[in-house]
């Protein structure tokens, strides 16, 4: 019997080693994985390149205090900045403590100009943030936060209609208390539910208006899953804060909270840290990500690959009406959306080969490797398509 929590409902397999775009089991089976670790492993199992990267910094030096400088922590930070809106980076562990610096840095930064009561954060209920305690009422949803009462204070809510180019409402919404709206890009687990660009630019609009700040939570749509470096570049905003994650470490544990130089004044000495965060291990795989993600032509080839995808999946939903109803999403961040519970049809596809993850409103979630090859999506469209016909 395990000793572990049984916090998670884990499928019966386990895995002995991984190769590119395939798990392979302790019982010997072979599988297309199309979770990579829910959106983690942006350049798929044991690639070739991170483990130089990782293994030249680990016979030098793996963790120092960030009381002292870490160099390849200097490096990333330089290449984010250069790279996208930001000014300023903090380094993280993991997607729900780079949330939850993004929610301080907003909440400081109002402290710093004199408005410390400007400390409410307007989210999208049943958006995903993470799974501590103030990420979780951050996310508005009653089955997260079910027996973690009393409830934290200081978030407000307001709805995602996918039909509406506004959110509905909105500037009822925001009070004189109100420091900051934040909203994933793309809602992962709320069923891959991408947050139109016009949304996108009419929420920096009000952000501008009331003299907030906007936090784009990128934590799994971000480091290129959507086919630019980050999704909301295609609204042609610029976001105030933005947290992130999973792609950025390629499988190692590592997040980060980027930020305008605005509100990154406000963070002074003592004022957030992290034992681990930054650590230089963490780092040297960060850069070695970005190296592969910032070569010519990488995002291009994951848009490219995108297009394929979408077109062959609308091809087997129109075969198949009564079955799926809608193909979602952007880039390599995908849903198939089924009129049914997905759970059978996610088995199905386990039981053929193919490895997927669910997310709301009955979405099968299909997280392929950036760098995954024309063949694993034929691969993986061959499957998807057998197990329609098995339930039709």
């Amino acid at each position: 019997m395990s000793a572990l929590a049984k916090n998670y409902n884990r499928r019966k397999i386990a895995f002995k080693r991984g190769k590119g775009s395939f798990l392979y089991s302790t019982s010997g089976k072979k599988y297309l994985d199309f979770v990579q670790g829910i959106a983690v492993n942006s350049l798929g199992h044991a690639n070739p390149y991170l483990i130089r990267s990782i293994s030249k910094q680990a016979k030098k030096v793996w963790h120092v205090s960030n009381a002292f400088i870490i160099p390849e922590g200097e490096k990333l930070a330089k290449r984010l900045t250069q790279k996208t809106f930001a000014d300023n980076v903090i380094f993280q562990n993991s997607g729900t403590e780079a949330t939850e610096a993004a929610m301080k840095v907003a909440r400081r930064y109002f402290y710093s100009i004199g408005k410390s009561y400007k400390n409410r954060i307007l989210c999208v209920r049943n958006s995903f943030h993470g799974r501590t305690i103030a990420a979780i009422f951050a996310s508005g949803s009653k089955k997260m936060t079910e027996g973690f009462g009393p409830k934290v204070p200081g978030f407000d809510h307001i709805e995602f209609k996918k039909f509406k180019p506004r959110f509905p409402n909105i500037r009822s919404k925001i009070k004189k208390n109100t420091a900051a709206i934040m909203v994933e890009t793309i809602m992962g687990e709320g069923g891959i539910k991408p947050i139109p660009k016009k949304c996108i630019k009419y929420l920096r609009k009000i952000c501008n208006e009331k003299k907030i700040l906007l936090i784009l939570d990128e934590v799994q749509c971000g480091i290129g899953r959507s086919g630019d470096f980050f999704a909301f570049e295609s609204s042609k905003v610029k976001p105030d804060i933005v947290p992130i994650a999973k792609g950025i470490g390629g499988g190692f544990p590592l997040g980060a909270v980027l930020m305008s130089k605005k509100v990154a004044k406000s963070m002074n000495p003592g004022s957030h840290g992290s034992t681990f965060g930054g650590n230089p291990l963490a780092m040297s795989v960060g850069n070695a990500v970005l190296d592969q993600i910032f070569k010519k032509g990488f995002l291009k080839s994951v848009k490219k690959i995108s297009k394929y995808f979408f077109n062959e999946l609308n091809k087997i939903k129109n075969d198949y009406p009564k079955l799926i109803k809608e193909v979602r999403g952007v880039g390599l961040l995908i849903g198939l959306q089924l009129f049914n519970d997905q759970k059978k049809f996610i088995q199905k596809l386990e039981n053929n080969n193919l490895l997927t993850i669910r997310a709301a409103e009955n979405v099968v979630r299909i997280l392929p490797p950036l760098n995954v090859k024309k063949s694993e999506i034929n691969l993986a469209v061959k499957i998807i398509r057998k197990v329609c016909k098995e339930c039709k």
